[in-house]
């Protein structure tokens, strides 16, 4: 239900008016959920090019891993720099100048010959991309209240798990056609560019730019989030920073985020090139990767709803660590299984599935659900921002390190170092958890 404040009082608005701003909120979901996973289109198709790259223009790991690893740095620059600026300047608008920023730069991708141009474009794109999930945050954190915080982010948070499949199958599908690396930008860019019309004219801000001083119930409550910005309707960036900073549970939070995106990220950026390495073809590497992602979609669904209706004291973090624990395991079993001289590919894609599903969802949860419980929507822009920048940072060093290891020490040693890096973000986890805990002993 949407309301009205007057004299600190919620006033429940109209039947009508509420009916009408039902169908903003859901259409205003619908293109958070489509327009991510289409950013994922333009972003995802990278890693998918890679055994193309490599093939045209003979390209180690170490080199493609350049490309990879500094445009995750332009990534991680863009999310300290844009989450902030969702906050000041609105977030659906930055999101939809991220996404034509994602188009334009693939377009040019697509027509750069050269190592150093290759990753000149490439970090040019990511900036742009960068602007995506914080615009988001913002947006759905102004559209629904926060007791559906992990629900509705765990469906959002399908956006870019489904666009991680969406990206891959695409670029499968457009090579097994014949087509050339090239088109693995220009045909995602035209696909883009259709859904950023769509979601121009079918997303607001927040209920007040539909019915002005209109409002998600529960708005009023001074419940939204932990941090306390000190009654302020609007709060400065700087406050809404200063009082995270404050709090133990965000500076928790950075250290997981950064942990999980590394992890994340040499999934992401590496997968399809270490199938194809151990032997599978470029097409079949390329759409087997999307295993990863696929299951992730439900590990992060699951997740969202489950720490909604179960979670004690609000502690997510509990599951969290519990889904990481299994997540060593396949990551060991990967490890073992691609040291043989003739790897078992399905047992292989089996475990790679299963780590799409146990890291997938933690992950999501950082700048997801969590990001909305710590910041609620006055920060969520700010809060997101420091927390997938820093996330990033992990991200390049990913990228790099996991294609110079592939090059020098092979693919079942990177690998095992993911494993040790998995066991560290486990007792992150649990530390978030305790102090969760904490916090709700606490009153």
């Amino acid at each position: 239900m949407f309301y009205t404040l007057k004299n600190s009082k919620e006033i429940q608005l109209s039947e009508a008016d509420n009916w009408r701003l039902f169908r903003w909120q859901l259409s205003t979901f619908w293109v958070m959920l489509v327009g991510y996973a289409g950013y994922y289109l333009c972003r995802g198709n990278l890693s998918a090019a890679f055994p193309l790259l490599a093939e045209e223009f003979e390209f180690s790991n170490t080199q493609l891993g350049l490309i990879a690893s500094i445009s995750e740095i332009a990534y991680a620059c863009g999310k300290f720099i844009n989450g902030p600026l969702a906050d000041r300047i609105g977030g659906r608008r930055i999101f939809l100048i991220g996404m034509a920023g994602a188009i334009f730069w693939n377009i040019i991708f697509s027509m750069s010959a050269s190592l150093a141009m290759f990753i000149a474009v490439w970090c040019c794109c990511r900036y742009f991309l960068s602007m995506g999930w914080g615009g988001l945050a913002k947006t759905i954190g102004s559209w629904y209240p926060p007791d559906r915080n992990g629900t509705v982010m765990g469906f959002i948070s399908i956006s870019f798990q489904f666009g991680g499949v969406a990206a891959t199958l695409f670029a499968g599908f457009l090579v097994l056609q014949g087509v050339g690396w090239q088109g693995l930008f220009v045909y995602p860019a035209l696909v883009l560019s259709g859904i950023w019309v769509w979601s121009y004219f079918s997303s607001r801000s927040n209920p007040a730019s539909v019915i002005p001083g209109a409002m998600v119930g529960g708005a009023g409550s001074g419940k939204e989030q932990l941090a306390d910005y000190g009654g302020e309707t609007k709060p400065e960036v700087k406050t809404i920073l200063k009082t995270l900073f404050n709090m133990s549970v965000f500076r928790q939070l950075l250290l997981f985020s950064f942990l999980t995106t590394l992890l994340r990220s040499a999934f992401f950026i590496w997968t399809p090139k270490f199938l194809f390495d151990i032997g599978l073809g470029a097409s079949s590497a390329i759409l087997n990767s999307a295993v990863f992602p696929l299951l992730g979609v439900l590990g992060t669904v699951l997740l969202g709803w489950y720490t909604d209706h179960y979670a004690r004291n609000g502690d997510r973090a509990r599951m969290m660590w519990m889904m990481l624990s299994c997540l060593v395991f396949c990551i060991v079993a990967i490890a073992f299984l691609s040291a043989s001289p003739e790897p078992d590919f399905n047992l292989i894609l089996v475990f790679l599935g299963a780590s799409g599903f146990f890291l997938l969802g933690p992950y999501s949860m950082s700048s997801g659900a969590l990001t909305l419980d710590i910041a609620g929507a006055k920060g969520a822009g700010s809060c997101t921002g420091i927390i997938d920048g820093l996330g990033y940072v992990g991200g390049a060093i990913a990228a790099f390190s996991a294609g110079v290891m592939a090059d020098y020490l092979g693919w079942s040693q990177v690998f095992l170092v993911l494993s040790g890096i998995a066991c560290i973000s486990v007792l992150s986890a649990y530390s978030m958890s305790r102090q969760f805990q904490k916090l709700a002993a606490q009153g």
